[in-house]
This record gives C-alpha cells, sequence and structure tokens, in this order.
C-alpha cells in the first residue's frame, strides 16, 4: 500500500458517491397522478433528490429545505435554504409554507416526500406555541448532551407540529410516497428527520424521560408543553392510511461499496458495523486497540487489513473547543495509537458537515502525534476541550469535502499494514 491516506480517501468518496441522489432516486418515482403531483422536502440531500426527481419526471410543483449551501437547481420545485444543525426563521418561515402546500389535497393527489438526515432542523413548526428561540435552545442541549440520536429526535417530535407523522396527516386523504436516504443507525424510518411522515407510538412522558435521563436543561415553557401532551400521530391513525415510505440510501451499502472496493485492492476486511452508536471517544479509543491487536499479530507478507464501520456517534460537550463525533473518534484513537506503525485511519461524516463546522471529519497516521508536538499542540489537551477540528488543522489532518448533497452517516475505516 504505497499511499494509505491517499487510499482512505478514496474509499470514504467512494462511500459518498455510492448515496448520491442523482443516482439511486429514479428507480424509485411513481408515474404522475390524476390529480396533482407535490413534491416536498427536507435536509441535506433533499434538493439533490428533488434535482433527481426532476430529471425523470420533468418540472414539478413543490418546496424542499436543505442546508445553507445544498441547494440545486430545479425547474418547478423551489429550494429554500436554512440552518443546520439549530433551526432558524428561514426554515421556520418555510416550514409554514411548505405545510399550507399540503393543506388542501384530494384523493387523486399524490404528495412525493423527499427526506434525509438533517431534517429535524429543518423542518421547523414549533408546537404548543412555543417560540423559535426556545427550540433553538432545545436543539443546542441536545446536540451538547450525548443523548443518541434515537431519543434526541423522539423528544423533538413532541415538541413539533409537522415531525411524528404529522406531516403526512396534514397531506390526507392525498396518498404520500416518502423516500428516505437514511443516516440513523438502523434505518428506522420514523427516526430519519423526525419521521414527519411516520406514525409514532410514543409519548410525551417518554420524551420527558429522556429529559431526565440526559440532564437535558429545558426553558420553563417547553417543559410546561411537554407535560400537556403532543401532536404526535399514532401508528393506526386512519390518517396515514395511504402513506408509504421507502429507504432507498442506507450506510451499509455504502459501506459495501467501500468494502468491494478494498477487497479489490488486496486488504482483508473486518466489518464492524453500519450501526455503531456510542461516545466518540470511547468508540475511537475502541477501535484504536482493536488495531493495536491485529498489527501485532501480522508478519511481513500478510495482506493489509481494513477495519470498516458507520453509524452515527455523539459528542458530550465538556469544553468550548470546535469539533464532531468523527473528528473526536479520530483524535482519541491517536492518542491510543500512540504514533504505532503502519497504522492510518480516516473518520468522516458522508454529509461533509462533522459537528457544525465545515469538516467533513479527519486523517490519523502514524507521525499525526509527532506533527502536533511540532505545531505545539497538545492532543490530549484537545479531547478535554473538545477541539477535534482545532487539532486536526493543526496538523494538516483535516477532510473538507464541501456539501456532498447526500447523507448516510458516518463512515470509519482503520487500515494497519504489516511492518
Amino acid at each position: 500500500m504505497t499511499d494509505p491516506p491517499q487510499f482512505l480517501r478514496r474509499l470514504f468518496d467512494l462511500a459518498v458517491a455510492t448515496a448520491d441522489p442523482m443516482r439511486i432516486v429514479g428507480a424509485h418515482l411513481p408515474a404522475r397522478p390524476a390529480g396533482r403531483l407535490i413534491v416536498i422536502g427536507a435536509g441535506k440531500a433533499s434538493a439533490r433528490m428533488a434535482e433527481a426527481a426532476e430529471a425523470s419526471l420533468g418540472p414539478c410543483e413543490g418546496l424542499v429545505i436543505t442546508r445553507y449551501g445544498y441547494a440545486r437547481p430545479c425547474d418547478g420545485i423551489e429550494i429554500v435554504e436554512a440552518a443546520h444543525p439549530v433551526p432558524d426563521a428561514a426554515g421556520a418561515a418555510a416550514t409554514a409554507r411548505l405545510m399550507a402546500l399540503v393543506g388542501d389535497l384530494g384523493p387523486d393527489d399524490l404528495v412525493l416526500a423527499l427526506i434525509s438526515g438533517g431534517g429535524s432542523s429543518l423542518l421547523c413548526a414549533p408546537a404548543h406555541g412555543l417560540t423559535l428561540a426556545e427550540k433553538q435552545a432545545v436543539n443546542a442541549a441536545l446536540l451538547a448532551s450525548g443523548a443518541p440520536i434515537g431519543e434526541m429526535n423522539i423528544l423533538r417530535k413532541h415538541l413539533s407540529a409537522v415531525k411524528g407523522g404529522q406531516l403526512a396527516a396534514l397531506c390526507a386523504p392525498a396518498r404520500v410516497l416518502t423516500l428516505l436516504i437514511s443516516d440513523v443507525p438502523g434505518d428506522d424510518p420514523a427516526l430519519i428527520a423526525s419521521g414527519p411522515t411516520v406514525g409514532d407510538d410514543s409519548t410525551a412522558a417518554e420524551a420527558l424521560a429522556i429529559v431526565d435521563r440526559w440532564a437535558i436543561p429545558l426553558p420553563a415553557q417547553v417543559h410546561a408543553a411537554l407535560q400537556q401532551g403532543s401532536g404526535v400521530v399514532p401508528c393506526g391513525d386512519a390518517r396515514l392510511a395511504r402513506a408509504e415510505t421507502r429507504v432507498i440510501a442506507a450506510p451499509a451499502q455504502s459501506l459495501a461499496a467501500a468494502a468491494a472496493e478494498a477487497a479489490a485492492a488486496g486488504c482483508e476486511l473486518r466489518l464492524l458495523g453500519d450501526d455503531l452508536e456510542g461516545e466518540a471517544r470511547d468508540i475511537g479509543w475502541a477501535q484504536a486497540q482493536m488495531a493495536l491487536a491485529v498489527a501485532a499479530g501480522m508478519r511481513p507478507g500478510d495482506r493489509p487489513v481494513l477495519l470498516l464501520s458507520g453509524g452515527e456517534l455523539t459528542v458530550t460537550r465538556r469544553g468550548a473547543g470546535s469539533g464532531g463525533p468523527n473528528a473526536e473518534f479520530a483524535l482519541a484513537a491517536a492518542i491510543a495509537l500512540a504514533g504505532a506503525p503502519g497504522i492510518h485511519l480516516i473518520a468522516c461524516d458522508t454529509d461533509g458537515v462533522d459537528g457544525a463546522a465545515e469538516v467533513a471529519g479527519a486523517l490519523v497516521g502514524p507521525d499525526t502525534l509527532a506533527q502536533a508536538a511540532r505545531a505545539g499542540v497538545s492532543a490530549p489537551d484537545a479531547l478535554a476541550a473538545n477541539d477535534s477540528h482545532g487539532f486536526f488543522a493543526a496538523v494538516g489532518g483535516q477532510v473538507i469535502t464541501g456539501p456532498t448533497l447526500t447523507n448516510v452517516n458516518d463512515f470509519r475505516a482503520i487500515l494497519i499494514c504489516p511492518s
């Protein structure tokens, strides 16, 4: 393996390309209905999905909300950009318009919903008279809590007028077909973008239990709203009878493409799962220990070994630095590897945004800590401050892609070459 960092970056780029909506949306599009076809959507991949839909169907009526910088050219579908991961006024205004667009449909009409990760913040319609500022405070607290994405999204649903099946209920009696690009472990449609078109049997009481379990600080009005219940639509609700969901891209497919490429290059593959969850620094340490154990058992002439994993890790905020779960995973792994020869890794988010920064993730090699020493930065201090992006900026290890226009969550690969 002559250039391990370049090889790992090639695997990541392939994983992203495998989930490009232009490659996958067309095969799942319906025929035009007798009535109106309305295209709606939200998420980091939604504008690209809308572009793909119009490439097959021609100009369509509709509105899609995506992250700033992720818009794509469409002929009929309006693309609105808004904030992620904390919602803003642009997202709230666009969500109100989207809800109005589907509020007066008939049984001959069809709503095509294009949903991907990031939709939880981009679809912003506060429930119970809550304010945008209160929703922003909750989102910021969630992102710092270390709670897994599934529990975050349960809370988000019960504070929303659009999530947890409520958007599909607004569309009734029209038919609703939702195409989903999954960014959640397990690919549960109810959790992707907090399931705006998928029923949910969770309760506001369960949401309050999540608040207590993760010690999430809530404004008093938000806590009171949860005690009053919510508008989340149960799975068996008649308004969802004509709602169908399809997951058209998921992390497993992207990991499989990377695995096939690595196998063709002569690597021995060890797949650790596409649905890993947990604290990023803990998983980074654990996977580094696996890599060290593999390296200890290798002999000259052995094939390189590649450890592949996906999922969604979390970060509990302890410091004031800039970081995300992929860079924090990589930083913790670099510390544990301590410059071990022959071990390289990449950890990136397939949407190009790790945490809230315009950085996809990071690369680590045997010389990472030596580069840090030359740059005068301390890896343990950076980890303590949650400043993984700052650390990798100093050592030249950042991976910056710009908008990838898709989102199948984390991609992690550790390459172990024989000495």
